[in-house]
């Protein structure tokens, strides 16, 4: 049986860690600001620890994790750490100012991993444990170790790594599905076999942290649940590496629509608040959500087929087991109108859970105007569009300031940008492309003088009407890392590849688009940059 936590022994901890395991999905790239942001949402819906980040991997992420511990209330904040002395002590050092931290720090038990990764043994690996919890304990009253790809290790082999754990004084142990290879009896009877290998389980609080390979993270978690777990480590939308994670919506949901039937397992979440974190984040990291996504998807509670209209219409709950409302979903019905004052839009956006003031509020209302005049309405997804875009202006380090574009089906379209470098000069570019929007994507490398290869692009309705808001999401990669930062750049490896992710709003989808790539340019340009600063730091590190 699991450790009984103070409020009740049915309530699951969610553990949310978008902004460590889930930043560290392909070409998504936030910077401090954006992270922020997410984390206060996190602490709005109600989560129990948020996992801010990887402290060494790089010293913007150690910056977004101190600023996180120092500013955000009520959640605990925690930091992921190799089982190693340097990181845990930049761990600690980023998130020693919350009011609740906490060390999150790993190691692997699998052999496969112990001979291919870490090319050591089993005794390695015990005293690695010991003295990475031994350490990080003397820092920090809470301490959670997981045993990374645990669930292909030999279960007696993990549980003597675990009670070393225990022994040193970690508060909570995670068990992580790492490559999402279990199905859920066998998670299951895992962690049964665990409580009976390791009495003193008992007495800690029990994860689960599973991956999507095989579309049974939610599954593998809820098992996970059943045999004990009171912790459950997610992300909103299931972002992650490679498939992903367990999705918080989903978790969540399925605790608190079936928890007649589950002896009273529930969380502290409060559902109003999914589906504005399930969009904030769509827009910041540029993964578009899909739209038979379960609970958030637009077609969550959409209804097609006759028979299901004919239903709904006479009782919603013939065919929806939740209410839209139950997850925030009908926010939309606020709107603005061209003639809606300053006041009118701040309060507008307060209800949204922004609160803005002076220069931001200005710049928020002129924007606002600008979109008031071309479009009949302004629903309450475009305002958290418009301030979303805003909040990611304010921290480009190249800028888009005006384009021309010639497109026609008789030559090739031709593109001319100007764009304002991050040491504020002008500089302009031109080319021919395949289309318009690429002509100016190719237009914008000359003018910057950056060899930078589009990897992924999409644009997106804001809302569904015919005059919607397009956002447009970029990921692209530096030719040249190197020749980006104006550096012999000694921290980066030869071949190494560096990412930049941009996303932008506009009623042009080709501004838009442009936006976007200059935004993308940014932050490979930043992140480019920080490699260099830092050579030797490993950012791509597997981890649980």
């Amino acid at each position: 049986m699991p450790a009984s936590t103070p409020d009740s022994a049915q309530r699951v901890r969610i553990f949310d860690t978008t902004l460590r395991d889930g930043e560290q999905s392909p070409g998504i790239s936030l910077n401090a600001s954006e992270k922020l942001e997410i984390a206060h949402q996190l602490a709005r819906l109600g989560v129990d620890v948020i996992e801010a980040g990887f402290p060494i991997a790089s010293p913007g992420d150690f910056e977004a994790v101190r600023a996180i511990a120092r500013q955000v209330e009520g959640p605990v904040v925690c930091g992921l750490a190799r089982a190693n002395p340097g990181d845990i002590d930049r761990c600690w050092e980023a998130v020693k100012d919350a009011e609740r931290p906490r060390i999150h720090t790993f190691c692997s038990t699998s052999d496969i991993h112990i001979e291919h990764q870490l090319r050591g043994t089993r005794e390695d690996v015990k005293g690695l444990v010991r003295a990475s919890v031994a350490q990080s304990r003397a820092l920090c009253e809470d301490v959670e170790f997981s045993p990374m790809d645990a669930t292909r290790a030999d279960v007696e082999f993990t549980a003597e790594v675990l009670q070393i754990a225990l022994d040193e004084g970690a508060t909570t142990i995670n068990v992580p599905d790492t490559v999402g290879y279990a199905m859920p009896q066998e998670y299951a009877a895992f962690l049964t076999q665990l409580y009976a290998l390791v009495p003193d389980l008992r007495h800690a609080t029990l994860s689960t942290h599973c991956h999507d390979d095989l579309g049974l993270a939610v599954a593998n978690s809820f098992a996970g649940v059943q045999a004990g777990a009171r912790q459950v480590e997610c992300a909103i939308n299931g972002i992650g590496e490679r498939a992903g994670n367990a999705s918080l919506e989903e978790v969540v949901m399925l605790l608190h629509v079936r928890a007649a039937h589950t002896d009273g397992l529930h969380t502290g979440i409060d559902t109003t608040e999914i589906a504005r974190a399930s969009r904030l984040v769509s827009r910041l990291t540029g993964y578009v959500i899909q739209p038979n996504k379960a609970v958030v998807g637009r077609n969550a509670f959409a209804h097609e087929s006759g028979i299901h209209q004919d239903g709904v219409l006479k009782d919603r709950s013939t065919f929806e087991i939740m209410d839209a409302r139950t997850v925030g979903l009908e926010v939309n019905a606020l709107v603005l109108g061209k003639h809606s004052g300053r006041a009118a839009l701040k309060a507008a956006l307060e209800d949204l859970g922004y609160t803005v003031e002076g220069q931001t509020l200005n710049a928020a209302f002129k924007r606002f105007k600008e979109v008031a005049d071309r479009k009949k309405t302004v629903s309450a997804m475009d305002l958290e569009a418009l301030v979303t875009d805003e909040l990611r202006a304010e921290h480009s380090g190249w800028e888009l300031e005006w384009f021309d574009v010639e497109a026609s089906t008789r030559r090739p379209p031709h593109a001319t940008v100007a764009v304002k470098g991050p040491d504020g000069d002008l500089t302009q570019g031109s080319f021919t492309g395949d289309g318009p929007v690429d002509a100016i994507f190719k237009a914008i490398n000359a003018a910057t003088g950056i060899d930078a290869r589009l990897r992924e692009f999409r644009v997106e309705a804001v809302t569904g009407d015919a005059d919607a808001l397009g956002e447009a999401s970029v990921v692209l990669e530096l030719g040249d890392p190197a020749a980006a930062v104006r550096t012999d750049a000694p921290g980066l490896l030869t071949g190494e590849r560096v990412t930049g992710a941009g996303q932008a709003v506009a009623t042009d989808i080709i501004e838009a688009a442009a936006v976007a790539y200059t935004r993308a340019l940014s932050s490979a340009v930043v992140k480019a940059a920080a490699l260099a600063a830092a050579p030797g730091v490993a950012v791509n590190t597997p981890t649980p």
